[in-house]
């Protein structure tokens, strides 16, 4: 016998429990966030919630997929070709350590324990890091180097810099001062410096 599909509401009410647990994520953090006071906030009940998601875990996912999206949108729209290529690029990655603070510092547990799209984002970002070394490398910004295996250190340093950051709680602006500095030298060692000659040579 097939078992039976259970089928959930889609409407305005489910985009309300969405907002709403939302806004308690990043007042109260997400590891507070329950039914319980989804209920409490919308006054709504038990058989509402339940007829739209099967726990707040879904619900949070949601949320955490939405700020995910929000920093990719924000990065994807930032690069102009025609600018300072390696200020773009630390201004860039810089800002997601500032949308990491603004957005995701009360989800920093939550998103270690129950990130459901890390594969998803490790993709988007290697994609979207090896585009910019390209770019770089066909414009004379970049020395000739191995596009994937570098994009992979670029992601480990900004994924684990943010992780430290928020896990240890830093100053924010100390963070992000020290995370442009590091960046930087980091990108220096990528830099494609023009050939010099030596004025002495005969």
């Amino acid at each position: 016998m097939a078992k039976k599909t259970e089928t959930r509401i889609t409407d305005e009410m489910s985009e309300n429990i969405i907002r709403a647990a939302e806004e308690l994520a990043f007042s109260v953090g997400a590891d507070n966030v329950s039914v319980r006071a989804i209920l409490r906030t919308l006054g709504i009940t038990n058989r509402v919630f339940y007829n739209r998601f099967r726990n707040i875990e879904e619900v949070l996912q949601i949320v955490y997929a939405n700020t995910v999206l929000k920093i990719r949108e924000s990065i994807a729209e930032a690069f102009d070709p025609a600018g300072d290529f390696f200020a773009q690029v630390i201004d860039i990655v810089a800002n997601t350590l500032v949308m990491s603070y603004e957005n995701k510092m009360n989800f920093y547990q939550y998103v270690f324990d129950n990130d459901s799209v890390s594969r998803d984002n490790y993709a988007w970002w290697k994609a979207e890091i090896c585009r910019l070394i390209e770019f770089g490398k066909s414009h004379g910004h970049i020395k000739d180097i191995d596009t994937d295996a570098v994009s992979y250190a670029v992601w480990c340093f900004i994924r684990g810099y943010n992780a430290d950051a928020l896990g240890r709680n830093l100053p924010r602006e100390k963070a992000i001062a020290d995370f442009r500095y590091s960046f930087g030298i980091l990108l220096d060692g990528m830099r494609l410096h023009p050939a010099r000659n030596d004025e002495n040579d005969n």
